[in-house]
């Protein structure tokens, strides 16, 4: 008889254990269900207003500093508002500010080379945007004088090299390439020494320094506000045309000046014997503010809340350069996946465990300098942030992009997984060394050790800092599943047990 009894307690322990592990499978079947549920009320539709919102022209362009930057930054605030996000910005509100000088480039810019004909002077303008675009943080004002060609123009005596040393450039123009004549992929290590040579700000100081009156800056032609302001400095930026037009007639071809300096790294500066005109009308605030924006929303855990995901996008762009320069990739796309991303979290039933930040930097075009001063003035404690995740350029295309994938191969693994499951989009992963100088928030966070992965779009067309970057280039259905995906993955970092990235 107590045979029989130990068979039938047996059985029905068995029973037991079979309905109980059947109810976790359904209800965990059922939270999955919720959060797709959830994932699928984002939709393109609102993501793609939201970039059209961002690019009108009441917001000027979003240059960080402005009046017209500032509305942009009230109105991402009026939703975190009305979606329940909590401030975490300064004094309980969801503004973080910080000193952010900026100018303004109005109309009225010129560039035109002078041309000997007969006993006369015959004035070719150029057009802007297609030649030319004037410097953003040019001073106001004209300068007319021969142009020298200075390669790189850098003087660093412990390389022995100086662009500078045979040529006398007081009162000229100078013609400049951008960057540095090193490769960072193929010469990491050689890089490291030239980089500080490589920002726009060293390269204007460095002319200025050396006597020039105005610069010709061989980049784009795009707008880039991400330079220094010198009273009294004339500068703009060129393209190919206006290059080929000075080496014109000098005996020498600009492709192969390049290739030279790369190949022996030694200056090849010369006189142009050109002379060029340059008249930009800007007007310098020294008095701006940046703002950035931040919101988050509270993990449910009473331990894992104190653990921090961020999630961010830059909201400013280049103003108008004089013309509005929108930034619908660049980077209203980031911002409206931000948006979306914050509001399927803040209206699902299924609450985080770790608490969720949105962060809408300022001043990413002007050096970067938003998440900078964040990370030097966190809201929340650096070494409870277990990750950033950047997104930046990614509304053009049908691919993804997860720069820095490979670095962090088990944070990537959470976006990969969710991918693979639901959204099946082609992304690729690749390293990012983080050598060069930041062109992205995410350098900033990988800089103080948290792990980062940043994305993009790609397989489209897109245009970088030019007035050709409106809504009508944008793929909404890539700012949905790219939303979706960050929805999805968050949420499962965030109600882990136990997670570390580093």
């Amino acid at each position: 008889m107590g045979k029989k009894i130990k068979i039938y307690l047996s059985l029905l322990l068995f029973l037991l254990l079979l309905v109980s592990y059947t109810f976790s499978q359904e209800e965990s079947l059922t939270l999955e269900q919720t959060l797709v549920q959830i994932s699928h009320s984002i939709s393109s539709h609102t993501l793609f207003q939201y970039v059209v919102e961002l690019t009108s022209s009441k917001y000027g362009g979003r240059l960080c500093g402005t009046e017209e930057y500032y509305k942009a930054a009230k109105w991402v605030v009026k939703h975190f508002k009305k979606w329940g996000l909590k401030p975490g910005g300064d004094n309980g509100t969801y503004f973080q500010a910080f000193p952010n000088p900026y100018t303004l480039v109005l109309k009225g810019c010129q560039a035109y080379l002078h041309i000997p004909y007969k006993n006369s002077i015959i004035k070719k303008f150029y057009k802007y945007e297609k030649d030319f675009i004037p410097g953003s943080t040019s001073d106001s004002g004209e300068v007319t004088a021969e142009v020298v060609y200075v390669g790189y123009g850098i003087t660093a005596p412990e390389l022995d090299y100086d662009d500078y040393k045979n040529v006398n450039v007081k009162g000229k123009i100078v013609l400049m390439e951008r960057e540095v004549p090193i490769s960072p992929v193929k010469e990491p290590e050689e890089f490291k020494k030239w980089r500080p040579y490589s920002f726009h700000q060293y390269k204007l100081k460095n002319a200025y320094e050396h006597g020039a009156a105005g610069m010709l800056y061989n980049y784009g032609p795009i707008a880039n506000p991400n330079n220094d302001f010198i009273k009294g400095f004339i500068y703009t930026h060129i393209g190919k045309k206006v290059v080929k037009d000075l080496f014109a007639n000098t005996g020498r071809n600009h492709e192969e000046i390049v290739k030279k300096i790369k190949e022996t790294r030694k200056p090849q500066s010369f006189s142009t014997g050109k002379v060029f005109t340059i008249k930009n009308i800007t007007e310098y605030h020294p008095e701006g503010i940046g703002y950035n924006v931040i919101g988050y929303i509270e993990g449910a855990d009473p331990v894992l809340k104190d653990e921090i995901i961020i999630i961010g996008a830059h909201l400013d762009h280049c103003g108008r350069c004089p013309e509005i320069i929108p930034g619908a990739n660049d980077n209203a796309s980031g911002v409206s996946v931000v948006m979306g991303v914050a509001e399927a979290i803040a209206k699902c039933p299924i609450k985080p465990k770790r608490t969720i930040v949105f962060i809408c930097f300022g001043a990413e075009e002007q050096g970067v300098i938003g998440s900078k001063f964040y990370l030097e003035h966190p809201s929340f404690p650096i070494e409870k942030t277990l990750c950033f995740i950047n997104l930046d350029g990614v509304g053009c295309g049908d691919k993804l992009r997860a720069l820095a994938g490979k670095n962090f191969p088990s944070l990537w693994n959470f976006f990969e997984k969710a991918n693979e499951k639901y959204i099946h989009r082609i992304i690729k992963a690749p390293y990012f060394a983080n050598i060069t100088r930041p062109r992205l928030d995410a350098a900033r966070f990988m800089w103080k050790g948290i792990p980062t992965l940043s994305f993009s779009a790609y397989g489209a067309r897109s245009y970088y800092h030019i007035t050709k970057d409106t809504p009508e280039t944008i793929t909404p259905e890539i700012l949905e599943d790219l939303a979706q995906l960050i929805f999805l993955s968050v949420m499962d970092i965030a109600n882990q047990e136990k997670v570390s990235f580093k």
